[in-house]
């Protein structure tokens, strides 16, 4: 009854065509590309905003630095003795006695180390040539 229509095939484009869409596609990806590169180059972008607003730049920086060093620190502690409790006062005297003592001890020995090493590298030296002297003799 009803006579079916045949759509119309779209005619082809000639290869000409094509390759010049081809070409123009490449063209506008490579221009979106480098500009996608040019807005991600952050380095590039403050170099050049330094360039151009250095005093601005310069004055942060110091008013940051300025804000940083007069901040109230938060690593004081107030430490309040109660005078009934003289058992942790002298158990820190204690311990600066024993500190004091283990320096003065790391101190002599350091000392004593500086003064032997000659005589230690001396004896040292004439027993390894004692060794090499007796196996070159066997």
């Amino acid at each position: 009854m009803a006579k079916e229509r045949r759509q119309e095939e779209p005619k082809p484009k000639p290869i000409e065509e094509i390759r010049q869409e081809i070409a123009h596609t490449r063209d506008r990806l490579a221009r979106d590309l480098t500009g996608v590169r040019y807005e991600l180059d952050f380095p590039l972008k403050l170099r050049k905003s330094f360039q151009r607003h250095s005093g601005i730049w310069i004055s942060a920086a110091t008013l940051l630095g300025t804000l940083f060093t007069m901040r109230p620190s938060g690593r004081t502690k107030t430490l309040r003795l109660k005078a009934g409790k003289s058992g942790q006062a002298k158990k820190g005297e204690e311990q600066k006695k024993g500190l004091m003592t283990a320096g003065l001890l790391m101190g002599g020995l350091r000392l004593a180390a500086t003064l032997l090493r000659p005589v230690v590298v001396a004896f040292l030296t004439k027993k390894v040539r004692g060794y090499a002297g007796d196996k070159s003799v066997r």
